[in-house]
């Protein structure tokens, strides 16, 4: 019984390190899957001023401040962020102001609401904002990952000001 105990601790620290060498992999897969799908909402708004003031209006209901604002916000929260995060540079804050811009996107229209907000958040679009907010969220918790610039400007710059 020992060595059976002593074989299965022996496999799970050799998968336990080869998931832990992929982590930066995922992370930046995360990074960048969910700048891009941010980025992507960003130019399309961009390119059709007249379709993105409609939308926000008309179908989109952004609490607290007006439509135009909103609109205005909402690109250049999609056109930025993502670069940021994308790179990692301030990877936690651009994570985390992405993961409340997600939730604001999806309490502001209705649409993501297949039946209703409570009855059942199953339609195609809400899963994926769900799984950006889940991305998001790991990458607030984790960080961007040693994959990234944060972690290049930590290596190169701040530990040597530490040291100092």
């Amino acid at each position: 019984m020992k060595n059976l105990l002593l074989t299965i601790d022996r496999g799970y620290r050799r998968i336990s390190g080869w998931l832990n060498m992929l982590q930066p992999l995922g992370l930046l897969l995360f990074r960048l899957w969910v700048a891009l799908s941010f980025w992507r909402a960003g130019v399309v708004k961009l390119n059709d001023p007249m379709g993105t003031a409609y939308l926000f209006n008309y179908e989109y209901q952004v609490p607290l401040i007006s439509p135009d604002l909103a609109a205005t916000l909402g690109t250049w929260t999609e056109l930025t962020l993502p670069c940021f995060l994308a790179l990692g540079l301030l990877g936690r804050p651009a994570a985390a102001m992405l993961f409340v811009y997600n939730i604001v996107a999806v309490i502001s229209y209705p649409a993501l609401w297949p039946n209703g907000l409570w009855n059942g958040l199953t339609g195609s679009d809400f899963i994926d904002h769900k799984a950006w907010g889940l991305m998001l969220l790991a990458l607030t918790f984790s960080g961007p990952g040693r994959l990234s610039l944060d972690a290049l400007l930590e290596r190169r710059f701040w530990s040597r000001l530490r040291e100092r």
